[in-house]
């Protein structure tokens, strides 16, 4: 028993001429530690659990402008924060033997100062150890970092999916970002602001080369750029006929909506198989659409047939009126200028 008692109390002292002091745990930790104002960082404090000590108390204190307060304590009865502005934002692992170490998130400027780490451990002969450890914690504002993209779901895309483009930098918040895109003329155009650009629909005039930028006030104006992405978007979408064609159906009525769908399917279908022969195309009531499959020519016979039934028809070619004429048009030359297929069915 005495023995015993030497040994802790030498551990406890640690007096120069005892040997026993590596019977006990120790704390260990460093010197200082920087931290990033509205992030978070962690002050070490662990030790390594020795068979005989087991942990009582914990607690951290934290010195700054001469005066000194306990901020952290844990007991028996629990965890416990003891002023307000640290509540919520202090912690330290449980269920983790050994490892004291404290949690700071949303760093205020104020939090700079010196925190201290104490441990007291019970012996098996119920003899109390004690140990301390001081750590300066400095808490900076840090200029935003150069930003890096993240990209989703991909850079390589079929026309008509949806994409976004994150840009991520670090530094103390709030960090402003831009993006951009580059030109063959090496210039940039300015896109958007905010930390993602999203596509509900990409086109293919959509790929491109992109960069994003971010800033701080803490940067003192300095701009980060990213290194570009290239945007790659394949294929062409389907899309539906454009509002002024419908517009222009509305205006001439149901019968230039059959003209309308005749022609653009043909048109679509010869864009597809250029070896796919031509039909002749009559119209019943509104809208109500014949195509007469030819390999050439309609004879007149067969359409003065067709014209005596007892439901009148009428050709394409017959019909020359100038409101006719005009849709075809505007149809054939939209497009022409899209070049892409649509799909009337």
């Amino acid at each position: 028993m005495m023995w015993a008692g030497l040994v802790l109390w030498c551990a406890a002292h640690l007096r120069p001429g005892c040997t026993f002091a590596s019977a006990v745990p120790n704390l260990s930790g460093v010197h200082q530690v920087t931290g990033t104002w509205m992030g978070s960082t962690t002050v070490p404090c662990t030790y390594v659990p020795w068979e005989g000590f087991t942990e009582h108390t914990l607690s951290w204190s934290l010195e700054r402008d001469s005066s000194v307060s306990t901020i952290f304590r844990r007991d028996e009865s629990g965890d416990h924060i003891l002023p307000a502005k640290f509540r919520g934002r202090l912690s330290v692992p449980k269920n983790s033997p050994g490892d004291a170490s404290l949690l700071i998130e949303n760093l205020e400027m104020p939090d700079s100062g010196h925190y201290t780490c104490q441990v007291v451990w019970r012996s098996a002969d119920n003899s109390l150890v004690t140990r301390e450890l001081t750590t300066t914690v400095k808490v900076v504002k840090a200029a935003a970092t150069k930003p890096i993209i993240r990209a989703e779901p991909g850079l390589t895309l079929p026309a008509g999916a949806s994409a976004s483009l994150t840009c991520e930098a670090s530094g103390s918040p709030p960090i402003s970002y831009r993006w951009f895109r580059s030109s063959p003329a090496a210039t940039a155009q300015l896109l958007s602001s905010g930390a993602e650009l999203a596509w509900s629909s990409l086109r293919p005039s959509d790929s491109g080369s992109y960069f994003c930028e971010a800033e701080n006030r803490a940067g003192a104006g300095a701009v980060q750029r990213s290194d570009a992405v290239q945007l790659t978007v394949t294929g062409s979408p389907r899309v539906a006929p454009s509002p002024l064609l419908y517009g222009l159906v509305a205006a001439l009525g149901g019968a230039a909506l059959g003209a309308l769908l005749a022609v653009g399917l043909g048109y679509w279908r010869r864009r597809r198989r250029k070896d796919e022969p031509l039909y002749e195309v009559a119209f019943r009531r509104t809208a109500d659409v014949a195509l007469l499959h030819t390999e050439g020519e309609v004879p007149a016979k067969s359409l003065q047939e067709e014209m005596c039934s007892n439901t009148a028809k009428t050709t394409v070619k017959d019909r020359k009126s100038p409101e006719y004429e005009n849709l075809m048009t505007a149809m054939e030359s939209q497009y022409e200028a899209e070049g892409i297929y649509i799909d009337l069915l």
